[in-house]
């Protein structure tokens, strides 16, 4: 009897459905089963995920790599010293501007400019000419549906190659600390990217 009968077809027919039955509930876990689990761990029982790098903060992949740009370098102990200090004359002229409520770039660098600081002067291409201090609006940042300009001022100064103080001064609050240079924005910290 050939295939193409009907008879033929009804039992080659019913291996085939019974074989794809078979393959494809293989290890599937049913809802009406009340007692099935999964059969691998899952994170809040505590297993890693495989692709969480060592020393990653929210454990994303590849937090370390996206972030890169956002640790600032290592500063020698005499310039970390030094980038302390500098940030120390610097902290009090910022909490006053901000008692008084002053927090435009310009009032700012006029302030800083009084404990004798000079601007810092670069080419096009990013070569530095001299000075050490830089004072500009704060960056935009995302609210809502678009991006907006808080009103306030940061403020980098190089202190050395290797040393910085980086601050801001904004309606809500003030801030100078001493870092290394970042990889991509020398004194001023970046912005978050995603």
């Amino acid at each position: 009897m050939s295939a193409s009968t009907p008879l033929g077809r009804g039992p080659l027919a019913a291996v085939a459905l019974v074989l794809v039955a078979a393959l494809c509930a293989c290890g599937d876990l049913h809802a009406s089963d009340p007692t099935a689990r999964a059969a691998t761990p899952s994170v809040a029982e505590g297993a890693a995920s495989p692709y969480v790098e060592p020393g990653a903060g929210d454990g994303a992949p590849h937090y370390n790599e996206n972030n890169a740009s956002r640790r600032s370098r290592e500063m020698s102990p005499a310039h970390a010293k030094d980038a302390e200090r500098e940030a120390g004359r610097i902290r009090p002229v910022l909490e006053r501007l901000w008692r008084q409520r002053k927090w435009d770039p310009a009032t700012v660098r006029a302030a800083l400019l009084r404990l004798g600081y000079e601007e810092e002067r670069v080419t096009k291409d990013g070569k530095r000419l001299g000075g050490t201090l830089t004072v500009t609006g704060m960056s935009p940042r995302w609210k809502d549906d678009g991006y907006v300009t808080p009103e306030g001022a940061r403020v980098a100064l190089r202190v050395h190659d290797d040393a910085c103080v980086t601050a801001f001064v904004q309606k809500s609050n003030f801030e100078a600390r001493a870092n290394g240079p970042y990889p991509e924005t020398g004194c001023f910290e970046p912005p978050f990217a995603h």
